[in-house]
């Protein structure tokens, strides 16, 4: 890729940077950490609940106890077991607090969680991963134009999370049976129309760790496998998937004004971040 040779100021760009080195915050010390024995490190912590949670979670358990799973004051256990009975266990979990109403936006679409080594341990509802503070996996598509514009699509006002943000070209969380190069090019078609033949160009850049908390929804612990690809400056997307409401191309001086004024995603507003300050000079 050649560089776009963006120039901002020196405020800017610090602005930008110490966005990105806040990606990945600690969980609250009041949220109630997961244990799993089992995975590349037995007793690791995978995942974390908000105390909005624990409550309802520890008066359920205690009536109806349910296989791998434990839960205390202090921890919530789950016992390591073959990877479909472990799901089954937290499906039933997942299921009881959608009852409870802890859980919105309910996909029917499984994310699988996946070890250090790649090993998948468990699939559970996408929906489910950030009111257990699982780390789940996305992919965010910078598709920019030779004459240094970025696309950015705004998101549909019917989506259950960030409705009317800014978005990139194309994002989306990778489904437990897709690798990241699979769940991009479809995003790519569903969201923006791009045809596989320039899909096919989309360059990995790189990996952004995401964390932090959103209110009422649990913990929010993703990681963002980030491509860039460069479209023709006639290419025009089109959304067909229902979830972007319009797209605009703007400078990556606007980009970078618009992040600062809070206009995108978080997930989008540090994807978009890393890209300005891949293709921007000071002197």
């Amino acid at each position: 890729m050649h560089k776009l040779n963006t120039k901002l100021t020196t405020s800017t760009i610090a602005a930008l940077e110490e966005l990105l080195q806040n990606t990945a915050r600690p969980a609250p010390p009041d949220y109630l950490p997961i244990h799993f024995l089992g995975g590349y490190t037995a007793g690791q912590v995978i995942g974390h609940i908000s105390p909005d949670f624990t409550a309802y979670l520890l008066e359920f358990l205690a009536k109806n106890p349910i296989p791998h799973i434990e839960i205390g004051h202090d921890r919530l256990t789950i016992h390591y077991a073959r990877p479909l009975e472990l799901s089954k266990s937290l499906s039933n979990i997942a299921d009881q607090m959608r009852q409870g109403g802890f859980i919105p936006g309910w996909r029917n679409e499984d994310f699988a969680w996946i070890d250090q080594n790649g090993h998948e341990y468990f699939r559970l509802e996408r929906s489910a991963f950030r009111a257990f503070g699982f780390r789940s996996m996305a992919t965010h598509i910078n598709g920019y134009t030779k004459a240094g514009n970025l696309w950015f699509g705004r998101r549909s006002e019917t989506k259950s999370t960030d409705p009317g943000r800014l978005d990139n070209l194309a994002a989306g969380g990778i489904g437990a049976d897709e690798t990241p190069w699979v769940n991009a090019r479809r995003e790519l078609w569903e969201e923006a129309g791009v045809p596989s033949q320039i899909s096919d160009q989309i360059e990995p850049v790189g990996r952004i760790h995401m964390r932090r908390t959103i209110p009422g929804r649990g913990f929010h612990d993703e990681q963002l496998y980030i491509y860039d690809l460069e479209l023709a400056d006639n290419f025009v997307p089109t959304n067909y998937d229902g979830e972007v409401s319009g797209f605009i191309e703007i400078s990556l001086s606007e980009a970078a004004a618009r992040i600062l004024a809070d206009e995108f995603t978080s997930d989008a507003a540090l994807v978009t971040a890393d890209f300005i300050l891949r293709n921007t000079r000071t002197d």
